[in-house]
């Protein structure tokens, strides 16, 4: 009996352990419940030698709703956005100028690689001390044994510079960071390079707790999320271990870890140097030592790397190149309902991480009176099927409205690049839980399901969109493809209490379908109500 009783009081402690565990994991889902929505400007700043960081609070309730974190960063021409990687996958939006971007895929193969001769001219001018040298060395490798001569051609192969592949960034640019990839990013345009970076922390790719996380591979960073209040009693169990556990170290050896903030500087400096096979001085350099610099640098000259030539010639053969494959998926989906994605980009090493969707004629949705849409998912991107992640950029005209729509399978977070509008989210209650005119460089959250409008000020209105889900859809409550339009007129009646002449206005006075002109007699949504 009492052997039954104490193994009774062990599987209900089992139980309570794993309910307890299963709603730790469903608190997100449980966060939803708003009242209130605000479109917010950064929270916090860290300023850099070449640029700054901004990050907003991801604590905030439609943060944790939506399970995302976001960030704007600004680098300055000249700066290095030294390496990093995330906990979360991350979708970036050049808003501003252009630059390179470099991903690191381990275990890959460094495809970029730099001649032996710069240019045609120099080749050139050293053929014939080239010949004479060859004719000598054939005599001496006669002379010497095997082993010797593949050292030197080793030597030989590792002075030249090679490296995994770069990528051309501008204005109008998504790219997608899978969880856990470093990358950099430099500007050597003209002008400031500015973009908008959105984190799934609630990602299945993440298996840390939802505080976004960002390790710095090299430099002195601080911490961009820091001041926003992360989950305390997890960092007081990390200080409780560390405080525990010593770190490793030889018999009579003295302790020499860095003092900086990237990942390198939390390892022991002499056992550092041993797995690189370096001097110690050079493992203080990587672990930031003695450096003042946080995440973006300053390059002193110009950084100088293997990259293809590119000018105008090869833009335009890029842009027809992306909408020549646009068209072949677009008819690949027609014919066969499923769309066959077994070309060289969709390799492991190969992956292609960004596509541009502000060229106004990648438009998927166009009104000459109202303004257009571009919309990006798998389809476009492949990739975005492993991050579970997709993109949508808009561009209105004064006075036009996206046509009020709920989000039927993701949340959408929407940042404002440039003008301004009046936008109103509603809640399952009826309620306007968000009522405001937002303005450029905010960032507003719209939570699955909610209805939303928005319709362009007087400056326009221009935003790009990022959802949680890697073919995120609308259903629209206005226009030609609306929920309306697909109801019997009978229906309409009886719900609306309105007549049937009425319930076919409702669904054919609109011959739009997402982009819709603003009627001239009704006015604008601006003059009509106070802006909150």
């Amino acid at each position: 009996m009492a052997k039954a009783f104490v193994f009774s009081l062990c599987l209900l402690l089992v139980f309570n352990g794993c309910l307890a565990a299963r709603q730790s994991q469903l608190s997100p889902q449980n966060q939803c419940q708003l009242n209130q929505l605000q479109a917010r400007e950064p929270d916090n700043r860290i300023q850099a030698e070449a640029g700054q960081i901004e990050t907003w609070n991801f604590n905030q309730d439609d943060f944790q709703c939506a399970g995302v974190a976001a960030s704007r960063i600004t680098i300055q021409r000249n700066g290095l956005h030294l390496p990093s990687y995330s906990n979360a996958p991350q979708l970036i939006y050049v808003v501003q100028g252009r630059g390179v971007l470099g991903a690191v895929f381990s275990g890959c193969p460094e495809t970029f690689e730099e001649s032996q001769q710069s240019s045609q001219e120099q080749q050139q001018q050293q053929q014939g001390e080239q010949r004479e040298q060859q004719q000598e060395q054939q005599g001496r490798q006669r002379e010497q044994p095997q082993g010797e001569q593949g050292r030197q051609q080793q030597q030989q192969f590792e002075q030249l510079d090679r490296h995994q592949k770069t990528r051309r960034i501008r204005e109008g640019d998504v790219i997608a960071i899978p969880a856990g990839v470093a990358y950099w990013s430099y500007n050597d345009g003209d002008q400031e390079l500015v973009a908008v970076n959105l984190f799934h922390v609630s990602s299945d790719h993440n298996q840390l707790d939802q505080n976004p996380r960002k390790f710095y591979l090299a430099g002195n960073p601080e911490n961009e999320f820091n001041q926003q209040g992360q989950s305390q009693p997890r960092q007081q169990g990390v200080q409780g271990q560390q405080e525990q556990q010593q770190p490793f170290r030889r018999p009579g050896q003295q302790e020499q870890q860095g003092n900086g903030n990237n990942v390198f500087s939390g390892f022991n400096t002499q056992l550092l140097a041993q797995a690189l096979n370096v001097n110690e001085e050079t493992a203080r350099n990587l672990q930031g030592q003695n450096d003042n610099r946080n995440q973006i640098i300053r390059v002193r000259g110009n950084l100088d790397f293997v990259q293809p030539p590119r000018g105008q010639h090869e833009r335009e053969h890029e842009e027809r190149q992306q909408e020549q494959l646009q068209q072949e998926r677009e008819r690949a989906g027609q014919q066969g309902g499923q769309l066959m994605v077994n070309g060289l980009e969709e390799t492991f090493c190969s992956l292609r991480l960004k596509e541009n969707i502000g060229n106004p004629e990648r438009a998927d949705i166009f009104s000459p009176r109202a303004g257009r849409i571009s919309t990006l998912n798998s389809h476009n991107l492949p990739i975005l099927r492993w991050l579970r992640l997709s993109a949508e950029r808009g561009f209105f005209y004064r006075n036009g409205i996206y046509s009020p729509h709920w989000n039927a399978n993701a949340h959408a977070v929407v940042y404002v690049i440039r003008g301004n509008a009046r936008v109103q989210v509603v809640n399952e209650n009826g309620d306007p839980i968000l009522d405001q005119e937002v303005q450029q460089g905010q960032l507003f959250i719209v939570p699955q399901n909610h209805g939303v409008i928005q319709q362009a000020g007087n400056q326009g209105f221009e935003y790009i969109a990022f959802k949680t889900e890697d073919n995120a859809f609308i259903n629209t409550m206005a226009g030609r493809t609306s929920f309306l339009r697909a109801l019997p007129d009978e229906v309409l009646a009886n719900a609306y209490q309105i007549s049937r002449e009425q319930a076919r206005q409702l669904k054919y006075n609109r011959q739009e379908t997402i982009a819709l002109s603003s009627s001239q007699q009704r006015g604008s949504f601006f003059a009509r109500r106070p802006i909150v």
